[in-house]
């Protein structure tokens, strides 16, 4: 494969801020009819919805009027194709008062359950979600804390954790508690110490602002990786940085401790490669102590090793036909740079520069003037999909690999 032979196609819809869900959940929808999914929204009105286009990239379908939330800027609706392309799930409601929409394509009809989803399980119903609001609550995308917007008191651990949602009949039951993953924890005793100490300086009712958030899948469906920790917690409140990922089987039963970055280890935005085994992202250097690299771990936690000593901390994948082609994205001067890498070599093998900010800068502030470019591969790895930001309305555009 030759990828110095790429072709950008914007895929701009009129008078709408568009951005895809995240990057490790397909927007591509999985029965083969080429249809896209994005959600778009009215800068005006301030209000959100999905969109559905056609293999002509034509707008067929939109749905939704969802009050835009911070994580709108990020990713959207969280809008994910079920299994075999029926319906569409996206979020609704609030940070605070979230809810899960199901709709069927084919009628409109749509129901609803209280709760939150960051994108359904490819294998289907139930789906497993953690409190999105959570992460906007404890800093994430402002910087600030406030615990007023999050719809559960981070220190009622027994109270936020992780959902199954499913629609027939609507449901949301919590199955896997904070407190019972902290209980289990292989570093239970420092995390406890390092919550009394939190404890002791902020004063009673305080402690580490826990939570479990970032569900992503394999292909397959048959496992999940989580994050335990305190993610972007506001740096004003003096806690330690604690992100630890665990990956579990469908029925959150089989849960292993794959990568640990808390307390001065740093690594971010991991996710499953194509063999639904190993994961890939950014994570300290084993060759190179004290530099970040572009790395991988199988589920279980073994066989940790650098692909490459790029660092930007962007956000990688695997394509799903060549394993040696990597994909992932950096900021730059006046714009950003989606990459292409070998896994052989570990080198860059084609760089190309989009659009990611309107000029102001970046602060890792979640509005209108910048995105993240969460390239994707679509599952025939003929091209890849991400975000930009041409002018005042992002626009999703798609890389045609030659």
């Amino acid at each position: 494969m030759n990828v110095f032979q790429t072709q950008v196609r914007p895929l701009p819809v009129a008078d709408r801020w568009c951005v895809m869900a995240y990057y490790s959940l397909s927007p591509y929808a999985p029965d083969k009819s080429g249809r896209l999914l994005m959600a778009g929204a009215d800068l005006d009105r301030g209000v959100g919805e999905v969109l559905v286009l056609d293999a002509d990239r034509k707008v067929v379908d939109r749905f939704g009027s969802v009050p835009v939330t911070p994580s709108f800027w990020h990713t959207g609706l969280w809008q994910s194709w079920s299994r075999d392309g029926r319906y569409v799930y996206y979020q609704s409601g609030t940070h605070r008062e979230p809810r899960v929409v199901r709709r069927t394509l084919s009628t409109g009809q749509e129901s609803e359950v209280a709760g939150d989803m960051e994108g359904i399980c490819p294998a289907g119903e139930p789906g497993v979600a953690c409190a999105h609001g959570m992460l906007y609550a404890a800093g994430y995308g402002s910087g600030h804390y406030r615990p007023e917007l999050s719809p559960f008191p981070f220190q009622s651990r027994d109270a936020h954790g992780m959902w199954n949602v499913s629609f027939d009949p609507p449901t949301s039951r919590l199955v896997l508690s904070t407190q019972q993953i902290l209980d289990s924890h292989p570093h239970r005793d420092r995390l406890l110490e390092a919550d009394r100490e939190i404890a002791a300086r902020l004063g009673p009712g305080e402690g580490l602002t826990l939570m479990t958030y970032c569900v992503r899948w394999n292909n397959e469906g048959s496992r999940c990786l989580f994050y335990f920790g305190n993610h972007c917690v506001d740096r004003s409140r003096g806690e330690p940085r604690l992100a630890y990922v665990f990956t579990a089987d469908r029925d959150l039963r089989d849960i292993r401790l794959a990568l640990d970055f808390g307390f001065g280890r740093y690594g971010v935005h991991w996710s499953w490669q194509p063999d639904n085994e190993r994961l890939i992202g950014y994570g300290p250097d084993p060759d190179h102590p004290g530099r970040t690299c572009l790395a991988e771990v199988r589920y279980d936690g073994s066989g940790y090793r650098r692909l490459s000593g790029h660092a930007s901390g962007g956000h990688p994948s695997v394509s799903p036909i060549d394993d040696d082609l990597i994909v992932t994205d950096e900021g730059g001067v006046g714009h950003g740079n989606v990459l292409f890498l070998s896994r052989r070599t570990g080198e860059e093998i084609a760089r190309i520069a989009l659009p990611k900010n309107t000029g102001v800068p970046e602060r890792g502030q979640r509005d209108a003037t910048r995105v993240c470019h969460h390239p994707a591969f679509s599952p025939t790895g003929d091209r890849v999909l991400c975000n930009t930001l041409p002018g005042r309305h992002a626009t999703c555009a798609e890389i045609l690999i030659a």
